[in-house]
């Protein structure tokens, strides 16, 4: 920070291509900028959000705040991602902790054969039924039908530290085709304190493709949302259709021209969800 401009630094996270993944803004040293000045730079900047560090409690911690264009968020898989790249770019790969608003989340960066790579550990996950009137509504918003849900997937809302509603696609053309009544779902969402929707369709029964509106956060779609694959992690696994270790695959951004990837790791007796991706800066120039 200089003369109290912070440097605000651009990443693409789940991608190790700067034109690919889901862009987010790092500001490393927040010190000193209020809750007004942290939501102004988010809103110029116009990712989907930006994270925003102070020093945290002990060495190689940090506490940690979210805000989209539009609020401060609970918790944002890719910006926790693309900060922990920075910050192993700067001070080494290894062991950090981010102290979130959610809780504390370890990650561990190491060197991958394309990138750096992080792996951040989720908060305790967990997974709500959703009323039928309430899955209605949404399905409306979205132009879907009943029709259009994949039956061995249902509806829930999950959360590993931001919650999310599932709502499972039969199929790829289905997801492909997205097309929501912006304001109506965001008035939805914020009824229901709901950070995305996290639209998923299965090709295997480890390769999922996925896409996340966004309109709470002033943003028509998420790019790479990596707090919703956390959550989709546990979705799956109190659904009991996969096993208790596995590692899942999600492809999400294709249909933006952002592909990204998101590995999914769950552990046998760890409740919390393991998501991985890579990171690169953006230079100036994009």
């Amino acid at each position: 920070m200089t003369d109290n401009v912070p440097e605000v630094l651009r990443y693409a996270a789940f991608t190790a291509d700067p034109a690919g993944g889901n862009p987010a803004g790092v500001v490393l040293d927040a010190t000193g900028l209020d809750d007004i000045a942290q939501l102004a730079i988010a809103a110029e900047l116009g990712y989907s959000e930006t994270a925003f560090l102070t020093p945290g409690s002990s060495e190689r911690s940090f506490a940690v705040r979210y805000f989209s264009p539009l609020a401060e968020v609970p918790f944002c898989g890719h910006a926790t991602v693309a900060t922990a790249v920075a910050l192993a770019e700067r001070i080494g790969p290894g062991e950090l902790l981010f102290e979130t608003g959610v809780g504390p989340v370890p990650v561990t960066v190491v060197a991958g054969p394309d990138a750096l790579e992080a792996t951040l550990t989720s908060v305790e996950p967990h997974v709500l039924t959703v009323p039928e009137a309430d899955v209605a509504e949404a399905l409306a918003l979205l132009h879907w039908s009943a029709a259009d849900l994949d039956p061995s997937l249902p509806p829930r809302i999950a959360y590993a530290g931001a919650r999310h509603l599932v709502l499972a696609a039969a199929t790829r053309a289905r997801l492909a085709d997205l097309a929501y009544d912006f304001d109506g779902l965001a008035r939805y969402m914020t009824d229901r304190e709901l950070t995305t929707l996290q639209l998923v369709w299965r090709e295997s029964d480890t390769v999922f493709h996925v896409r996340d509106p966004f309109p709470v956060g002033g943003v028509v779609e998420d790019p790479v949302t990596g707090a919703a694959a956390a959550a989709f992690g546990a979705y799956l696994r109190e659904l009991g259709e996969t096993t208790p270790a596995a590692v899942l695959t999600l492809h999400q951004g294709q249909d933006l021209g952002r592909p990204g990837r998101l590995r999914v790791e769950l552990r046998a007796g760890d409740p919390r969800v393991r998501v991985s991706g890579t990171a690169v800066r953006i230079p100036a120039a994009e």
